[in-house]
């Protein structure tokens, strides 16, 4: 049975029309997206299913008792949040039903009715509520949408903007609706809390409707898409990844269909004329007839998107800049307020090199922004070295877009960075889809993503080979996403970016800087391979210590020392050298015969974020010697190494298909945006290589005695 259903709804502001005939349902326990452009009617669409507004025309039928929850972009505290206690109360009050039956049991016991019959049945519904697991479950909430243990006790009026819309959200989980209602829920979580409201939202049995922009997050949490596209409404079956695959297809087929049918339309045209000039009247109005039936198919209009290109900036392409961007050594940054020092985060070691793409990542308050603002020189260091390499021009976008920007409209504000024809001027803001009057939109007006879109555009004013990028995804609709990631992942400047947007991260950057615990470090490989490590149990305070180690410990350069493994990247490369010497292997974790020949097919792991430790510099000898030589294996019979050595290498075959096949399901978006399903396989990965190289050691000991 559908708990809401919506049929012909129609929604007009004067005479523009925003919803057009709009037919759709959402039944008990299914989740769906809402995707669409900003200013598709997203927004007023979940209004209207809240029961918040009417449509114009059509009907809404709602389930009898439906219980509706709905957190808006922008939430302002209603007065029983804004007047709780402290944050901790003021979510818990989401489950007024429970607080309720609560309230009544504590009067009957208070009375001494604890024998009441009546006690007893609102006992049980107490229990069937889950009632005694409500402070664990507010607790958990608080904890997984990133509210620390020291702000539960705070009032919530003294909560930022962000912060409130994150308590909006707890109190609606604790609330737990029969349908949840979600718009742009995302906007400010950081990593570790998106990962956990996925998980959430997949155990929740209540429906969900959710507008979001975050493609990494539909596909981890709906089945169903609807699309709003020029004012209707189109439903497709499957997760993000699935609904803009079918999307390609339909649009494409319905381009054929529309060619084929202004041929046949034209083929009639013809003959009309052709029977007309010939008088053969009675062929003419059979044409015409036909002609009639044959109604023009509307192909899909191509939906505005941003061109962004080096050459569409201004300032043209990036000039080359110094091999060695950026380095930052024992660097602290941070800030000093009324004359007190506020550490923020210590850096042992970092360096971006010409064309990195490297995405910052950690939790949000970590000091992100900060590291990125000391980078561009908006705070000093507070202690250490930071250089930047020679020829480097940096371009700063900021995540902080309530600045102030000059010029009362866009076109004013492109006008007071650079000098150029109005002409000029509007073609350049075309590409950052300002096009006739909406140059003359005041700036003060702007939404945020028009004002988002303007960033990006004052931002390729000045040509720049360094892009520091804050959240610059923040408002972005999807299609303008997708522009701004073709062209990080195109361009030949060096991308230093601030995100939570996972699907940016994943296809733009190649290495990650991890932000956290009052640290920073690097990590040599990408987000998945990040994530991965994480959950193999990777942490930023050992992952200092071996940096530390490695700067100032005067042993063995450990090389790439924060590539995953969890515990298997902690080891020294001292110990994996002798390890790797005592398999016969030649340093760098590939498998050498006695001979210096390598096992041919036999390459390192393909595990994911990393593939092993750099072996140590200097003396090649030193792990070598660390290990005992192993004893010759005794020669074997021409048979028995015939049936071993075939035995073994249908090991190494059956093994190597298998990594092959984890390899491919770590590439599939549906588990990479299933992070219990990713860490699962890569685990088994983890086992398959560990089987593999005891396979290769085998395959070694039978080529040492063979006869």
């Amino acid at each position: 049975m559908s708990l809401v259903r919506l049929a012909g709804v129609v929604r007009e502001i004067g005479t523009f029309v925003i919803l057009d005939r709009v037919d759709a349902a959402i039944a008990a326990g299914e989740r769906v997206g809402l995707v669409g452009p900003n200013g598709a009617g997203k927004t007023t669409l979940l209004r209207i299913v809240a029961g918040l507004d009417e449509p114009d025309r059509g009907e809404v039928v709602r389930k009898r008792g439906l219980s509706v929850g709905f957190l808006r972009q922008e939430t302002s505290l209603d007065s029983s949040f804004a007047e709780a206690l402290d944050l901790r109360t003021a979510v818990r009050h989401g489950a007024a039903e429970l607080e309720r039956l609560e309230g009544e049991l504590a009067d009957l016991e208070a009375a001494g009715g604890a024998l009441d019959p009546r006690y007893a049945d609102l006992q049980h519904r107490f229990d069937a509520l889950g009632g005694y697991a409500l402070d664990q479950r507010v607790d958990a909430t608080l904890g997984g949408l990133g509210f620390p243990r020291a702000m539960w006790d705070r009032p919530p009026t003294s909560l930022s903007g962000g912060e409130q819309t994150r308590a909006a959200l707890a109190r609606l989980l604790i609330s737990d609706p029969d349908l949840l209602l979600l718009d742009e829920p995302t906007n400010h979580l950081d990593i570790s809390a998106l990962e956990w409201l996925e998980e959430e939202m997949r155990r929740r049995s209540g429906a969900l409707l959710v507008a979001s922009h975050d493609r990494a997050f539909l596909d981890g949490t709906v089945g169903r898409v609807w699309e709003l596209r020029d004012r209707r409404l189109t439903v497709f079956r499957g997760g993000y990844s699935a609904y803009a695959r079918q999307r390609e297809e339909r649009d494409a087929r319905t381009r054929r269909e529309a060619e084929t049918r202004e041929d046949e339309i034209a083929r009639e045209q013809q003959l009309i004329q052709r029977y007309r000039s010939q008088r053969k009247h009675g062929k003419m109005h059979e044409h015409e007839a036909r002609l009639e039936r044959l109604d023009r198919i509307e192909t899909p209009r191509a939906g505005r998107s941003m061109k962004l290109s080096d050459r569409a900036f201004l300032g043209g392409g990036p000039t080359r800049s110094a091999e060695v961007v950026l380095r930052a050594e024992d660097l602290v940054v941070g800030r000093i307020v009324d004359g007190a020092r506020i550490e923020v985060a210590t850096i042992p070691f970092l360096e971006a090199r010409r064309g990195d793409r490297i995405g910052i990542v950690g939790p949000n308050g970590a000091g992100k922004t900060t590291l990125l603002k000391t980078i561009a020189f908006e705070l000093p260091p507070l202690d250490g070295r930071l250089a930047v390499g020679s020829g480097s021009a940096i371009g700063y976008l900021s995540q902080l877009r309530s600045a102030a920007i000059p010029g009362a409209t866009v076109l004013d504000a492109l006008l007071a960075e650079v000098p150029l024809s109005a002409g000029e001027a509007r073609g350049y803001l075309a590409r950052f889809l300002f096009r006739g009057d909406d140059v003359l939109k005041e700036v003060a007006s702007l939404s945020g993503g028009e004002r988002s879109r303007l960033e990006l555009a004052l931002l390729g004013v000045l040509p720049s080979n360094v892009l520091l990028l804050d959240e610059p995804t923040n408002h972005l609709d999807i299609p303008a996403r997708e522009a701004l990631e073709s062209f990080l992942r195109e361009t030949a400047a060096t991308v230093l970016l601030v995100s939570h947007d996972r699907r940016l991260l994943e296809t733009v950057c190649d290495r990650i800087w991890v932000v956290d615990e009052n640290l920073s470090v690097p990590f040599e490989g990408g987000f998945r391979g990040w994530r991965a490590a994480v959950a193999e149990g990777w942490t930023i305070e050992e992952a200092a210590a071996r940096e530390r180690t490695r700067l100032h410990g005067g042993g063995a350069a450990l090389g790439s020392t924060l590539r995953a493994g969890g515990g298997a990247a902690a080891a020294t490369s001292v110990g994996i050298s002798a390890a790797v010497a005592a398999a016969g292997g030649d340093g760098h974790g590939h498998p050498r015969r006695r001979d210096g020949a390598r096992v041919p097919g036999r390459g390192s792991s393909a595990r994911p974020g990393g593939d092993g430790a750099t072996p140590p510099q200097g003396d090649g000898d030193a792990g070598a010697g660390a290990a005992a030589p192993r004893p010759a294996a005794p020669k074997l019979s021409k048979d028995a190494y015939r049936r071993r050595k075939a035995a073994v290498e249908a090991d190494l075959e059956r093994l190597e298909g298998r990594r092959s096949l984890l390899e491919a399901a770590l590439a599939d978006p549906e588990v990479q945006s299933n992070f219990v399903e990713l860490r699962r396989i890569g685990n088994e990965l983890a086992d398959v290589d560990g089987a593999l190289a005891a396979a290769e050691e085998a395959w070694l000991l039978v080529e040492e005695a063979a006869p």
